[in-house]
């Protein structure tokens, strides 16, 4: 078969962008069609043959302005020479047409900000000053931007996503049924971690084009000792991730937290944590670093409405188990008492109580471990192999 990959954009790392890296080694040959590429923002794919078209010369800072054009763009690309195209996509990338093959839909989630996650868009979208003008447009303009997002989500011939919620919300927004395929995760890379007596973090430095270094906000050499424990979360700092809850409940409680990211929430997350000493920041490290951080944790605090979430499974694969916000794809791995424990609401008193609450518990950290073993990616191959091999033979 002659395939193509599609995607909505690739300007930064995430999971979306892992799922696409898997889907890129399985089909090594296939074109990746995207609206915008930053090799700075990624440099997973330097062996890929990344095609963009006129979308490319906007500014990356101006993405979340280009919905409509992306569409378009999108649904004007000529894939008419490929027999299969694989979009991953949680935005526009679904509206390509494939005329004289078989479109297959890696859908993570619907547009979120048309659809699910709408009041908190329009809350805050997440432009500072910018926020008020943003709003008013975006309250005129999303009638036919959901018409179109709709019309658009017909297009692929079958979806596959990435959780149960997902299905759900797939199924209520777009009235079109989902096979649930777990995103790969690297379980093996994070498991039999064990902490050493003291991990230390060198003085600030780029690991590949992909980490984004904030020095200007770490200590010159950080040090978190084994023997105080510590929670931590990893994450892209975005404002819809809410992140504050997770700094707020440890500044309350005074637990030492550890954050691992970046992204354009970090200086308000550092703000938010007022200089206090058990509250400390990492920019992305290397994998290895991170199992060993997260091998070391206390526990991991996940308080987001995700349609799934990697970070966590990988935090559960390193034998930590996971204080998670009790909606969305953490349901999928989440299991309340045995690897983790699940909080009601999106509140800083709901994750305090719940981090209370689990100081209380003991869990078996080979067992957590063990939890994750089902979210390989030898899994993802296999069963995304067996779906595609289904419905073109």
């Amino acid at each position: 078969m002659k395939v193509a990959l599609v995607c909505d954009w690739l300007t930064n790392v995430g999971g979306a962008e892992k799922v696409l890296l898997e889907l890129h080694r399985l089909y090594p040959k296939a074109p990746i069609y995207t609206s915008k590429y930053s090799k700075k923002g990624i440099d997973w794919f330097d062996d890929a043959d990344v095609r963009t078209g006129w979308l490319q010369v906007f500014p990356v800072f101006l993405r979340r302005f280009l919905g409509p054009l992306r569409q378009r763009w999108f649904s004007h690309l000529d894939l008419a020479e490929y027999d299969l195209v694989i979009s991953v996509t949680g935005a526009e990338a679904k509206a390509v047409k494939c005329k004289n093959g078989l479109h297959i839909s890696y859908c993570h989630v619907p547009t979120q900000y048309y659809w699910q996650m709408y009041d908190d868009y329009v809350k805050n979208p997440g432009f500072g000053i910018l926020n008020p003008m943003v709003r008013f447009f975006f309250k005129l303009m999303v009638g036919p931007l959901r018409k179109a997002d709709f019309k658009a989500s017909q297009v692929p011939d079958h979806y596959v996503t990435i959780s149960e919620y997902a299905k759900e919300l797939i199924s209520k927004y777009y009235k079109r049924e989902a096979v649930v395929i777990h995103p790969p995760v690297e379980v093996e890379a994070f498991r039999s971690r064990e902490s050493t007596s003291r991990t230390r973090v060198a003085p600030a430095r780029r690991h590949g084009r992909s980490a984004l270094i904030l020095g200007r906000n770490l200590r010159n050499v950080l040090e978190v000792p084994s023997s105080t424990p510590y929670y931590i979360t990893t994450s892209r700092q975005v404002n819809w991730k809410r992140l504050d809850l997770v700094v707020q409940a440890c500044k309350e409680l005074r637990r030492e937290l550890l954050v691992i990211g970046e992204g354009p929430e970090h200086n308000n997350l550092v703000k938010l944590s007022n200089g206090r000493g058990n509250i400390k920041f990492l920019p992305v490290v290397e994998k290895s670093e991170l199992a060993k951080y997260l091998a070391g944790a206390k526990g991991y605090l996940f308080p987001s409405l995700e349609p799934f979430g990697i970070a966590p499974v990988e935090a559960l694969a390193a034998g930590c188990p996971v204080i998670a916000y009790g909606k969305g794809g953490a349901l999928d791995y989440v299991e309340d008492g045995k690897n983790g424990l699940l909080f009601e609401k999106q509140t800083v008193n709901a994750l305090k109580e719940a981090i209370l609450k689990y100081e209380t518990m003991k869990f078996d950290r080979e067992k957590v471990s063990e939890s994750v073993e089902n979210f390989s990616v030898e899994r993802f191959d296999k069963e995304m192999k067996s779906f595609i091999n289904g419905k073109t033979e």
